[in-house]
């Protein structure tokens, strides 16, 4: 079972990955974007570490409910909504359970995805954090590593689309041949979601 101790090593690990990885996604989004998308996050998850060092929620809802309310405050653009929305709406749907299982946070991680969907009118093939997401829910069931694999392989797989939503879509064919940035940090989000997970055994 996983309790809130393990959302916050989850939150945390995933700072440290955008913190690795921010030159990275920037220069993802140089290509077919504003070029802010590793800074954004960057700022936006240093905001959500040091609000939990401060608050210590002590359910696993109320530590992601806490970090997607951060990310709205602080991080700029679409990103900030987005990523936001996904987090806030997985930790609306965990409750106020004090543990949580597998399959209970696989889920709670559909309807973030689902909120995410909704507020960003993006579907599956449309180049963006969706091709990465969708995938890794539908992966988890099969266990964390099998969900990381799939978010990786659905963010490589956004190289050859067309973007159809989101600031890529301005470009039109121009955005063929680039990796989306924002399933590419999906993909980090749900890395370091395996990665604590097997720290801990799980």
């Amino acid at each position: 079972m996983l309790d809130a101790d393990f959302f916050r090593r989850w939150m945390t690990t995933a700072a440290a990955s955008v913190d690795r990885e921010a030159d990275r996604l920037t220069a993802l989004d140089s290509a077919i974007g504003d070029a802010d998308h590793g800074s954004n996050l960057q700022r936006g998850f240093r905001a959500v570490t040091a609000a939990l060092e401060k608050e210590a929620p002590d359910t696993p809802g109320a530590v992601l409910t806490l970090a997607g309310r951060q990310l709205i405050s602080t991080v700029g653009g679409a990103s900030g909504p987005l990523y936001g929305t996904l987090l806030r709406r997985t930790g609306k749907a965990l409750g106020d359970a004090a543990e949580v299982g597998g399959e209970q946070l696989a889920e709670a991680l559909r309807a973030g995805v689902d909120g995410v969907m909704k507020l960003g009118g993006a579907a599956p093939g449309d180049k963006t954090m969706i091709d990465a997401l969708v995938p890794a829910v539908e992966a988890l069931g099969s266990g964390f590593a099998a969900a990381r694999a799939a978010a990786e392989e659905g963010a490589v797989a956004t190289t050859p689309l067309q973007a159809r939503k989101g600031r890529a879509s301005y470009l039109g064919e121009r955005s063929i041949g680039h990796q989306d940035p924002g399933a590419t940090s999906s993909a980090l989000l749900i890395a370091a979601l395996a990665d604590t997970a097997e720290a801990d055994g799980e």
